[in-house]
């Protein structure tokens, strides 16, 4: 038995995946010998318009190419939110304007999957497995990190708060996938617990055995943290809002947490996406506000803590018959927290010229995804460059080093 799946209840079926049959004890050994660096990975479902979410104000072509929705220039009425002559923030995003103030967030521009895929479903599964082009990769990105940076086999080194396991998360790394601490458990209750419970605990498989007695212990210690959770700052009332305190409330509690995931959904706007007002301004209100919120609830905590946005492409540079945006190419990413050398935009910028676009259409790609994902796993949490061949297999280090996280 290389995996066990265990469905669990929350809200709607969660998914507990562990690996090898651990001791769950050691858990609890290796969080007392020191609080770890933390990553928190957000995917935005959809592909999110990182041209109106990181607007290029200083680029003539996006407004001629986006009459109706491009965000207009800072200084002008709902204008975007400078942060340098070339580049600003969407108005909706005033949130985590401080955080660029006090340079704890970054921005890379043009970056994303050089695939040149347009399916949704292709380039999710590319970027989380961070293995673009290949569909034959059976585990993600950050579970490999889990597999690769230790033999502690915790569940809680790894929680996605989510309806069932992201695939970036899926391997043999022990993970958990939960919608709300509170309510994680085993479907049915105490009593389904209870037999559950005692099924396996009498298995003749000693493995079976101490899988599933870390499953239990697992969602014991979660329903012991932090009830009730007061959070030191206000989420949106969302279920991204809501997923983000959930992860706030298990890193704050130092139970040997390394890598959340979560997700925000709906961004593929093909039709009325709006400009300062509309549907993608709800979205990125809803973001923004959510991560300012995650950020100063994790208050000192966000010291050794990294926050990365990512969505699967960008979308088209101009807006279509439909003042919305088709499936693109290259996108933006967001990167905050305390490691992060922020207050600038990273990555080399490619103009909107028709000669400049990529097929004569989108934004192009000037920064691999995976120099990112590379920075962040070897500089912030300390994995070799022999382990990062294990969380990036095929992947080579361009000429580029984007510099992002202090050492």
């Amino acid at each position: 038995m290389t995996s066990r799946r265990i469905f669990l209840k929350s809200g709607a079926m969660s998914m507990l995946s562990l690996g090898f049959a651990p001791s769950f004890l050691a858990r609890t050994a290796a969080a007392a010998g020191g609080r770890r660096r933390l990553l928190i990975a957000v995917f935005q479902r959809g592909a999110v318009d990182g041209l109106n979410m990181i607007v290029p104000f200083g680029e003539a072509d996006y407004y001629k190419l986006r009459p109706t929705i491009a965000v207009p220039r800072p200084g002008t009425q709902d204008g975007a939110i400078a942060l340098d002559d070339f580049f600003g923030l969407h108005p909706r995003m005033g949130a985590l304007k401080p955080l660029w103030d006090n340079k704890s967030l970054a921005i890379v521009h043009a970056s994303g999957s050089h695939d040149r895929t347009r399916s949704h479903f292709d380039a999710q599964d590319y970027m989380e497995s961070g293995t673009p082009g290949v569909k034959s990769t059976r585990d993600g990105w950050l579970n490999r990190y889990l597999q690769a940076a230790g033999n502690d086999p915790s569940p809680l080194r790894g929680v996605a708060v989510a309806r069932q396991m992201p695939r970036a998360m899926q391997g043999k790394a022990p993970s958990l996938a939960f919608g709300n601490v509170d309510t994680f458990d085993v479907r049915g209750g105490m009593d389904s617990r209870e037999s559950f419970e005692r099924a396996f605990s009498e298995a003749d498989n000693p493995l079976l055995r101490g899988t599933a007695r870390d499953a239990f212990e697992a969602m014991k210690t979660l329903r012991t943290i932090g009830t009730p959770y007061r959070p030191a700052a206000e989420y949106p009332r969302t279920p991204f809002g809501q997923a983000l305190q959930e992860i706030a409330r298990v890193a704050k509690a130092d139970i040997g947490l390394e890598v959340a995931f979560a997700e925000s959904n709906n961004w593929d706007h093909h039709t009325n996406e709006g400009s300062t007002q509309g549907q993608i301004a709800q979205r990125l209100n809803d973001l923004s506000s959510g991560l300012a919120a995650l950020a100063a609830d994790l208050g000192e905590r966000l010291s050794d803590t990294v926050i990365l946005t990512m969505s699967e492409f960008g979308r088209t540079a101009a807006e279509n018959g439909n003042r919305g945006t088709d499936h693109g190419h290259g996108n933006a990413m967001m990167i905050l927290g305390g490691p992060v050398k922020g207050g600038r935009v990273y990555g080399k910028w490619p103009g909107l010229r028709p000669d400049q676009r990529f097929e004569g259409r989108d934004l192009a790609i000037t920064t691999d995804f995976r120099d990112v994902f590379n920075e962040i796993v070897t500089t912030h949490l300390g994995l070799s460059k022999d382990g990062i061949a294990r969380v990036l297999p095929g992947y080579t280090a361009g000429t580029q080093t984007l510099g992002l996280i202090r050492a």
